[in-house]
Formats: structure tokens, C-alpha cells, sequence
């Protein structure tokens, strides 16, 4: 997208986000940081949607998404950067001159209040979050030479597993094994699986 439709796109957002009174965007903003706390499960738009059509805000159901996922990434990126509520502001103007004095005080506010929860969830998250096992192949053949087989032409267990990893990239990693060690393997992943069957 041009850098010109890219600044469009960014200012209808922020008008769109100056219609809403202090405390509605407060109250969206609230939406959003219970969500990046961890506390809840997403961001529920429509109830946002029913509490701006209460109040006499109307806004296109695209439009509203927009500004949902617009301050999300924003407080998201913020979250990450562990950014103060001076520093969230000051990248929220270098985006847009259409921001309203009222709105970027309540966006400090709200940021400044719980800025810090967001970075702390997000930093847990990191620490927690590991690959997802998509495809395990293996194959049984015979060792030439080796450094844990004690004799040549003993059988071993070559495993090439696929992970998808947080970051969504794909990693491969191989691994080799004697007999034994492949059985005791099996036996804990299938101790693994009965175990998260429970769950």
C-alpha cells in the first residue's frame, strides 16, 4: 500500500477515534488492555459496538474494527517496547496531525495506568510460548560410526521433526538415537499423552 493511502487509512482511524468522548474511549481503550492483560479472551467488538450506539456514536461496522485493531497494535507494539505514556503519545502524533488534545490525554492516562500489566503479560507469554509439533518422521538404519553407539553396525533412530515456532517460522530438528533410547522416548510421549488426555 503507498505511503499516502497507508496516512489516509491511519487519519480517517484517528478521527474516527476523536468522535468517541473521553470516557467512551476510555472505556474501548479498557476493552482492549483487559484483553492484552491476559484477562480475558479477546476483544468483544460488538460490545463495544452496542456501547458506542447507547451513547449516539455511530460508526460503520468496518470503521469500528479499524479503530479496535488500531489500538491493539498500537498498544500491543507499546507493550512490547515497554514504551512510558509520554513516549506512546509522542509516536501516536509522529502517525497523525488529526489527534484531539482529549484523546491522546486519555490514551497517556490509560496507557500510563496499565502499560506496565500489558509488558509484564507480554514478557510471560514469551517465556511460555513454544513450538507446536507439526510433523515427526523417522527412520531405523544402521551406524557406520558413532559417538554414543559403543560398537559399529548398531541400529539407530533418526527423527526429523517440524515445529512451527511463535514467530509462525518453521524449524526443523533432527535427532539420533540408539534403540533404547528411542524406547525409553516412545514411553514418555506416551505418558505425555495420557496425561493430556486428563486435561
Amino acid at each position: 500500500m503507498p505511503a499516502t493511502e497507508r496516512s489516509c487509512g491511519v487519519n480517517n482511524v484517528v478521527d474516527d477515534i476523536c468522535r468517541l468522548s473521553p470516557d467512551l474511549l476510555a472505556e474501548a481503550c479498557q476493552h482492549i488492555l483487559t484483553y492484552l492483560q491476559g484477562q480475558t479472551r479477546g476483544v468483544d467488538s460488538a460490545e463495544i459496538s452496542d456501547r458506542l450506539q447507547r451513547a449516539g456514536v455511530r460508526l460503520e461496522h468496518e470503521a469500528l474494527q479499524n479503530m479496535i485493531r488500531f489500538l491493539l497494535l498500537t498498544f500491543r507494539s507499546s507493550g512490547k517496547s515497554n514504551v512510558s505514556g509520554d513516549e506512546l503519545v509522542a509516536k501516536l502524533e509522529k502517525s497523525s496531525n488529526n489527534w484531539a488534545k482529549a484523546s491522546l490525554q486519555v490514551l497517556h492516562r490509560v496507557w500510563s495506568e496499565q502499560g506496565a500489566l500489558v509488558h509484564a503479560q507480554q514478557e510471560a507469554q514469551a517465556m511460555l510460548s513454544v513450538g507446536q509439533l507439526v510433523d515427526l518422521q523417522w527412520k531405523l538404519g544402521m551406524s557406520v560410526s558413532s559417538d554414543t553407539c559403543r560398537s559399529l553396525n548398531s541400529p539407530y533412530v533418526s527423527l526429523l521433526l517440524k515445529v512451527v515456532e511463535p514467530s509462525g517460522q518453521i524449524s526443523q530438528k533432527c535427532l539420533e538415537m540408539t534403540v533404547p533410547q528411542f524406547q525409553n522416548f516412545h514411553k514418555q510421549f506416551k505418558e505425555v499423552a495420557a496425561v493430556m488426555e486428563t486435561v
